[in-house]
C-alpha cells in the first residue's frame, strides 16, 4: 500500500534538492580545478557539503523549511544506505556504517556552522576543508575551495525561500 501513497511535498522537494546536490557535486570542475579527490570519500565529502548548504540556507526558516530538511535529510541518508548495498556492505553492518554516517554530518553542520558564523573558538572554513574534503592531500586549493563554497552559500542566500521549499535549486555557475 505505500506503493501507492502520496509523498508529502516536503518529502518530494527534499528529494528534488539532494537530486541538484548530487548533480552539482558531480561537477568535474570541482575535481578538476578544485582538486577533490576522485575518491568515494571525496565525492562522499562533495555530496554531505552540498547538502550542508542548502541546510544552512533552510534553517530558522520556519516550520515548511525544517519539514523540507528533513525530507532533503532523508534523501541523503537513502541514498548513502543504498550505496552502501550496493558496495556489498553486509545488512548487519550497514546500520552501523550509517550510524556513523549520520554522526559525521551531525559533526560536519556544527563544524560548517560554526565556521559560517564566525563562531568563537570554531575552526575556520579551510581548516575544515583541509581535514574532511582535502583529507590526505598535499598542498589543497584551499582558498579557492573556499571560494567556492561561500560563493554558493551566498548564492543560496540570494534564492527565494519559496523555490527551495518547492525543490526547485541551481546552484551559481561561479
Amino acid at each position: 500500500m505505500r506503493l501507492f501513497r502520496k509523498q508529502r511535498p516536503a518529502t518530494e522537494a527534499g528529494k528534488r534538492l539532494y537530486a541538484a546536490c548530487v548533480a552539482q557535486a558531480r561537477q568535474p570542475r570541482l575535481y578538476r580545478e578544485l582538486a577533490t579527490p576522485d575518491t568515494v570519500e571525496g565525492r562522499f565529502e562533495l555530496y554531505s557539503l552540498h547538502v550542508i548548504l542548502v541546510l544552512d540556507r533552510l534553517v530558522r526558516q520556519g516550520d515548511e523549511a525544517a519539514e523540507v530538511s528533513q525530507g532533503l535529510f532523508d534523501a541523503y541518508i537513502r541514498s548513502l544506505d543504498d550505496a552502501l548495498r550496493e558496495m556489498g556492505v553486509g545488512d548487519l553492518s550497514v546500520g552501523k556504517k550509517m550510524r556513523r554516517i549520520g554522526e559525521a554530518l551531525y559533526g560536519r553542520l556544527r563544524n560548517y556552522e560554526g565556521a559560517f558564523i564566525g563562531e568563537e573558538g570554531a575552526d575556520p572554513l579551510p581548516v575544515i576543508l583541509e581535514r574532511t574534503v582535502y583529507q590526505g592531500v598535499d598542498n589543497p586549493p584551499l582558498e579557492a575551495m573556499s571560494a567556492y563554497v561561500l560563493g554558493q552559500r551566498s548564492h543560496l542566500a540570494g534564492l527565494p525561500l519559496r523555490s527551495l521549499l518547492d525543490g526547485a535549486l541551481e546552484w551559481s555557475a561561479a
